[in-house]
């Protein structure tokens, strides 16, 4: 049986925080470069705020999508989804949860538009860039939108 702590770990772990620093980071400075006048410090944060939970939604729903080949994998074998410390559906449930509350926080705080791009770049990397990591070498190409999508928002 799991604890708590480790059941919030997992679900912390599901987020893939480390690459999110990394979105973080280029959000920032797309932000700071597209700024007119002073910065403003709550746009900022709200930006990051809703950023940060679409993102998080992305990478959960991307272990959700991948968690049968992760487990064939020394390196993800360990993951919540394919160790069975977290089922899929609970795994879904959340990266749900957190795209829709990020792409309704970003529309409600920022602006539609960020909402938009936030939304399109968890769809272009769960519905292009993932199915076709396994088929083509070009995804590397194709995965640059996605990539690049945060320094938009």
């Amino acid at each position: 049986m799991q604890t708590f702590g480790s059941k919030l770990r997992d679900y912390y772990t599901l987020t893939k925080p480390e690459v999110n620093l990394l979105i973080l980071m280029t959000t920032s400075a797309g932000y700071y470069l597209g700024s007119r006048g002073p910065l403003r410090i709550f746009g900022l944060i709200n930006t990051l705020v809703g950023t940060l939970l679409v993102a998080s939604g992305t990478a959960t729903l991307n272990q959700w999508m991948e968690r049968i080949y992760d487990g064939q994998m020394r390196r993800t074998a360990t993951r919540p989804l394919p160790s069975g410390r977290m089922s899929g559906r609970e795994a879904f449930r959340f990266g749900i949860l957190l795209s829709v509350v990020g792409g309704v926080y970003l529309a409600a705080t920022v602006n539609l538009l960020a909402s938009l791009l936030a939304i399109s770049t968890l769809l272009s990397y769960l519905l292009i860039y993932t199915p076709l990591k396994r088929r083509t070498p070009l995804c590397t190409l194709l995965g640059a939108i996605p990539g690049a999508m945060p320094t938009l928002i």
